[in-house]
């Protein structure tokens, strides 16, 4: 489904759930919810998120939509699942940071009680070709397509050429979830750069501060560096301060990241960031509240939404500001 057909039918479904919502034959009436939220609450890459599911339990008068809170530490969700299936509800949201086949068993533990499990943000393809009629769909990006749309934006951004070197960071170790930074690895060296694919630990994946110094370091021992990319949220919001410490000037590396946290407006303000991917995080809340609905009142089968609609740049930013102090975007 194209993005904006999709958004149409997403409107103009909220629109009509909110008026029956009204009703006490609510869609969402008796219908309980755990949902992963990803990192710590309301932080950047965690808010727009929290927004739409907040919005869609409510237009669909959901019972309870209780948010789980994980700072992006795979053991940590599955726990939470495990947490969320002990109160039996009527659905739970997962993220995919974990992996299939770190999340099979639980889920099949879970559909086969009866339970509805969807995911975001982070695909469980297998998982999804299994339990699809049993309500398990996606909304996110299409990792390795997000990756390739920021790596592209990189080139285009900082007139990048064959023979550049460039750092991607990230965590191209975590299953599926991966796909994002490889797609931008995949995509700069295609174009002739000479990449290095440097680890993200488990640590500064749930803080990005501890990033600081190791990035500012390599920074400072590749003078050549011209291009520096990551599809972590957290991470991008730190390169901005990287750079400054290792004593770069705006647009003397080219940066591409993902999301847009309130460090990462201030980098794109400024011009040390040169563009970040925009995965629509309202959307990534919304549509799994509505497929638990869809799925526990109306037998609907799995949905899959791919949320990777395109790049935020400088010179785009500015529109954005007020729907972003909202949460929205």
């Amino acid at each position: 489904m194209k993005f904006s057909k999709f958004l149409l039918a997403t409107v103009a479904g909220a629109a009509l759930f909110a008026g029956v919502a009204r009703a006490e034959d609510a869609p969402g009436k008796g219908v309980t919810i755990y949902m992963q939220m990803g990192g710590n609450p309301g932080d950047g890459p965690v808010l727009a998120r929290q927004t739409g599911a907040a919005a869609a339990a409510k237009a669909l008068g959901v019972d309870k939509l209780n948010e789980q809170f994980s700072q992006w530490a795979p053991e940590k969700m599955i726990e939470q699942f495990k947490e969320a299936l002990a109160a039996k509800p009527t659905c739970i949201v997962i993220m995919g940071h974990p992996g299939s086949d770190a999340f099979h068993d639980l889920v099949k533990q879970a559909t086969d009680q009866g339970v509805v499990v969807t995911d975001g943000n982070a695909p469980l393809t297998p998982l999804q070709k299994e339990f699809s009629t049993k309500g398990f769909g996606y909304a996110g990006v299409d990792l390795y397509t997000g990756g390739t749309l920021t790596a592209n934006a990189m080139i285009a951004a900082g007139k990048l050429k064959s023979g550049d070197e460039a750092v991607v960071y990230g965590v191209f170790s975590q299953a599926e979830r991966g796909q994002s930074e490889k797609g931008l690895a995949d995509t700069l060296e295609k174009a002739g750069l000479k990449v290095d694919r440097l680890e993200l630990s488990p640590e500064a994946n749930s803080d990005p501060s501890l990033a600081v110094p190791v990035l500012t370091a390599y920074v400072q021992s590749h003078p050549a560096l011209k291009a520096i990319g990551t599809q972590h949220g957290g991470v991008t919001g730190i390169l901005a301060d990287v750079l400054k410490k290792a004593g770069k000037k705006p647009g003397e590396i080219t940066v591409g990241g993902i999301d847009l946290v309130p460090a990462t407006i201030d980098g794109l303000k400024s011009g040390y960031v040169s563009a970040t991917l925009d995965q629509l995080l309202y959307l990534q809340g919304f549509v799994p509240v509505m497929q638990c609905v869809l799925t526990a009142k109306y037998k609907m089968p799995g949905l899959a939404f791919n949320t990777g609609a395109g790049v935020v740049t400088p010179t785009t930013i500015g529109g954005l500001i007020p729907l972003i102090d909202a949460g929205i975007r």
